[in-house]
């Protein structure tokens, strides 16, 4: 079963810049992984400080072999200076087939 994750992440005005360095910096590696479909990164189009990922994953595996990956590392070391509030995950589960 396909999974779909939405993930918004908010930053700290003042780390925002570092924080989407971080994010871009995390597509293209991630878009590699076996079993990721797609990997869509987006920042809100009225507050520059959220930020919000679209995936979908062929497998819950797929996804929870993506969270332990070493180009999520500079993220998780810093998450804490990084956002002003915690990570909003959205997991879903897909109804459609995929387009």
């Amino acid at each position: 079963m396909t999974v779909t994750v939405i993930g918004t992440l908010t930053a700290r005005p003042e780390r925002r810049e570092d924080l989407h360095s971080i994010l871009a910096a995390m597509v293209a590696p991630t878009r590699t992984e076996p079993g990721c479909i797609n990997y869509d990164f987006h920042v809100d189009a009225t507050d520059p400080c959220v930020f919000v990922f679209y995936e979908n994953w062929r497998s819950e595996a797929d996804h929870a072999a993506h969270m332990k990956t070493p180009h999520l590392a500079p993220l998780l070391a810093a998450v804490d200076s990084l956002l002003a509030k915690p990570v909003d995950v959205r997991r879903l589960s897909m109804l459609s087939a995929l387009a």
